[in-house]
């Protein structure tokens, strides 16, 4: 009876037309918005019964500007400048939430509370007829609200109505800093859920799990968990709290008195069962699997169930340190881990999709990458961080740069060293935003550190507010007060950098570089600038007639300042690849641009570890669709600089270092390897094999190790080919293949700036263009969603830069969900290769896959 009984309450009764009778339930189908203007009275549009004549119907989470998209109010803002003729003149005023929903009458002690996620800006709160909190309280972008409307509540229809004011100058909200065009409503709306949660007269609140790891052995795992208890009656309550986690079982006793909320700590001195042996470890990517229990409290008042809350955890335990340059690291149960990143952004109207959420995180994964930085406190709801969970991916959370600039926050700056938020008010509306942040996520192992700034320090008295907030909350996960090279009064060094480059630098610059964003600590965002999206994408984004030649529309799905034109990328691109004669030459070697650049970051902070700690490519994803900083598209479609992250991060690889000429191994595993084989082979540009040579290989985890020096090989042409390929005990483990010149890509260190290096020279690839065509032939077999595909060159000529599609016929565009273990592959004279692809059938519509195979210098197949 009990179980059932908990089920019900975690899972929730839905009531005829209603919310359930107990636990918590997310209000979020039938809502209508409206501007104010045009809404009428509060008390009356908030009574049950109410006919919203004329006004739009949403679903919540929503901001307005995402709802009236959705509606149709607004057809393809994407496309184009379109985004840009949408007057902001409707936002400025503010708009009216409403929605109604069904209750049965309450049990006899029940309580109800409405509970709000998030809300941009300002907020005031109707129901039936009456407020019951305005705007001078429930403000705040990243604030949480509970309010208890138990004694408002009818029977049978209930009306709610809430009047979200938008964000103003000075305030702190989300913001897209100079990524993107800032959305016409500044994202104002109810962003995050709406939720009622019922209880009885005693409540389980901001449950914590807590991890400690015997990190000599890991072999043993203490849990502490903490729980607020809340008696919300008028007299006392006593009775028993449960606990369950797998087959642990503990039961606890409690009394209250009339109110009172109290502390509750569960640990392995009152608890034995919270001292685990041989615990199941989360690990982020290819460290281990991400192991997942799960923790349920329930709690009695008197022999009545009154409350239950369930939660998933990891037992695991981070940690941070400084190496002997004083560059900051971090671990994971002890273990370093080389942060492999990329910075996240929402969606510009902040919709969330949960399917494309989670084909986003297979792309993360899929890329071999371990960590996602978020520059705020991005999602509208958990999913996002239940994903990292679940993949094995580390999250990094905190401040945003939105709230350190004049330009983005609207407020005069007064120090270049420290953000916004100083004054009394100020630090005690932002450090509730980390109070209620750190509550709401703290469970999720994913999160690896809380980042207080990021250009800039906090204040010195926010930080200690910060501080002692976390010391109570949170002591276990470390904190980071921002994201460049500071040193904290309160808490030291930052030991993280952030020196660029931000645009295009030639991919020998990360090997190069020691002084500025070269492979050296932890450079906590940086990239090889702009990443143009393959041709389909470009379509779904720039007008026909504007697709050639370049022109304004392409400047507005750039970046924003410095950052809204192509000029240095083409600077390097016409130097290195030649001219373009067409967009659709144009999108495909810019593939090749994308793949090289990418590939040499991440390579070279595997070479260069244990001084280099980590890196975060800026940025990852798309809010919209764009040209600038992506690893695949705003439609999910893959550009090259994925393929070369996932080349480049390859947990075991073989890598060329193109500074020191010499050939690696790299091991980002637990495990160090012996007895592997690196096989280096040189072709020259008339695909004649110049070179050949076979060594062992071994290295140790988190480690790399120097296998060739090539610096006395002739190449045999100013155009030639390195082909690389690591094996055990025959089988492929990783390899990797180049283009390169015997003209270097030389670095103009004098005249660099905080966003790039220019060149004094450049390698030239123009030859590539001069290639003989190859013939490569294609089979392909596929079940079950996932399929092998083997291209056999059939000539003696190089076959060059292989891109792959998976369609559903010809003339179809890709599907998706496909994630290629390889592609943009060269194949040398005579050999095969057989690369696998996986996809959701569904995306297939009912029909056959096809593959689609384009090349360098190969007739296209489709």
């Amino acid at each position: 009876m009990f179980k059932r009984w908990l089920a019900l309450w975690l899972f929730g009764t839905l009531l005829s037309g209603g919310v359930p009778a107990a636990g918590t339930s997310v209000l979020s189908g039938a809502w209508f918005i409206q501007a104010a203007s045009k809404a009428g009275p509060a008390p009356g549009l908030s009574i049950a019964g109410y006919k919203p004549t004329g006004w739009i119907r949403a679903k919540v989470p929503a901001t307005v500007m995402g709802a009236l998209v959705d509606a149709g109010v607004y057809r393809d803002p994407y496309m184009g400048r379109n985004l840009e003729a949408i007057s902001a003149a409707p936002f400025q005023e503010a708009w009216w939430y409403r929605t109604e929903f069904a209750v049965s009458a309450p049990e006899k002690r029940q309580r109800t509370r409405l509970l709000l996620d998030g809300v941009n800006y300002r907020a005031d709160i109707w129901l039936n007829g009456r407020q019951i909190a305005g705007k001078d309280v429930v403000y705040g972008a990243f604030r949480t609200f509970d309010l208890d409307i138990t004694s408002q509540l009818k029977e049978g229809a209930n009306a709610l109505a809430i009047q979200v004011h938008p964000p103003e100058k000075g305030d702190f909200f989300m913001g897209f800093v100079d990524w993107n065009p800032e959305p016409p409503d500044r994202n104002m709306g109810l962003f995050r859920e709406v939720k009622l949660r019922r209880s009885g007269a005693v409540s389980l609140e901001n449950v914590y799990v807590r991890s400690d790891v015997d990190l000599a052995t890991l072999k043993e795992a203490r849990l502490t968990i903490t729980s607020d208890l809340v008696n919300h009656e008028d007299r006392a309550v006593s009775g028993e709290i449960t606990g369950d986690i797998g087959a642990i079982h503990f039961k606890v006793p409690y009394s209250l008195r009339p109110k009172e909320r109290k502390a509750l700590t569960f640990s392995p001195e009152t608890q034995p069962g919270l001292r685990i042996q041989n615990p199941r470890l989360w690990w982020p990517v290819n460290l281990g699997q991400p192991e997942l229990y799960t923790l349920t409290l329930a709690v009695h008042a008197g022999q009545s169930p009154s409350d239950a809350f369930s939660t998933r955890f990891g037992i695991r335990q981070v940690g941070t340190y400084l190496n002997e340059q004083g560059h900051r690291g971090f671990t994971v149960n002890g273990r370093k881990v080389l942060i492999r990143g990329g910075g996240w952004v929402d969606d510009l109207f902040l919709r969330e999709d949960a399917k494309n959420l989670e084909a986003q995180f297979r792309h993360i994964q899929h890329m071999n990458l371990n960590t996602v930085r978020l520059e705020g406190f991005w999602g509208s709801s958990q999913k996002l961080y239940d994903l990292a969970d679940r993949m094995g991916l580390l999250v990094m959370v905190g401040v945003s740069c939105q709230w350190e600039w004049v330009e983005y926050l609207g407020k005069p700056q007064e120090n270049e060293t420290y953000g916004a938020a100083k004054t009394p008010e100020e630090i005690r509306l932002v450090a509730g935003y980390l109070r209620d942040q750190v509550r709401w996520l703290r469970n999720h192992p994913s999160i690896l550190v809380w980042v207080l700034g990021s250009d800039k320090l906090p204040w010195p008295e926010a930080e200690k507010a910060y501080a002692a907030d976390l010391k109570e909350l949170d002591p276990a996960r470390p904190y980071l007060a921002a994201t460049k090279s500071w040193t904290s009064a309160l808490s030291g060094p930052t030991g993280v950098k952030m020196l660029g480059p931000y645009d295009y630098v030639t991919p020998n610059y990360w090997f190069e570089n020691t002084t500025r964003g070269g492979a050296y600590g932890f450079n906590t965002e940086t990239g090889p600038g702009p990443q143009i999206p393959p041709l389909a994408s470009l379509k779904k984004m720039i007008p026909a007639a504007e697709l050639w030649p370049l022109n304004k529309t392409w400047e507005f799905h750039c970046g924003r300042h410095e950052f809204n034109t192509l000029n240095r990328y083409l600077n390097a691109y016409n130097h290195r690849y030649g001219e373009a004669a067409s967009v659709e030459e144009f999108a495909f070697k810019a593939q090749a641009a994308n793949y090289e650049g990418m590939r040499a970051m991440f390579e070279a902070f595997g070479v260069n570890q244990p001084k280099a700690t980590g890196v975060v490519q800026w940025m990852l994803n798309a809010s919209w669709p764009k040209l600038y900083w992506q690893l695949y598209d705003y439609y999910l479609t893959p550009n090259g600089a994925y393929f070369g992250a996932r080349k480049g991060s390859q947990p075991r690889n073989v890598v060329y270092d193109r500074a020191a000429k010499t050939v690696h191994v790299v091991n980002d595993t637990r495990a160090a390897f012996a007895g592997l084989k690196v096989r280096a082979r040189i072709f020259n540009a008339a695909s004649t094999k110049v070179f050949e040579k076979n060594v062992g290989a071994a290295c140790g985890p988190g480690a790399s190790a120097q296998v060739l020096d090539l610096k006395a090989v002739d190449a045999g042409s100013p155009l030639y080919f390195l082909d690389l390929q690591l094996t055990e005990n025959g089988v492929p483990v990783a390899d990797n293949f180049y283009w390169l010149s015997t003209s270097p890509d030389t670095l103009d260190e004098a005249h660099s700036n905080w966003f790039m290096t220019p060149n004094t020279g450049f390698a030239d690839f123009k030859g590539l263009s001069a290639l003989p065509q190859a013939q490569v032939k294609m089979a392909s077999r596929f079940e079950n969603g996932a399929g092998t595909v083997t291209l056999t060159n059939a000539s003696d000529r190089l076959a060059f830069f292989l891109e792959l599609g998976l369609t559903q016929g010809p003339g179809k565009g890709d599907v998706r969900s496909a994630l290629w273990d390889d592609n943009y592959l060269s194949i040398p004279p005579r050999e095969s290769r057989t690369v696998r692809v996986r996809f959701d059938p569904a995306d297939l519509n009912g029909r056959t896959p096809r593959v689609r195979l384009a090349g360098w210098n190969i007739p296209a197949q489709d």
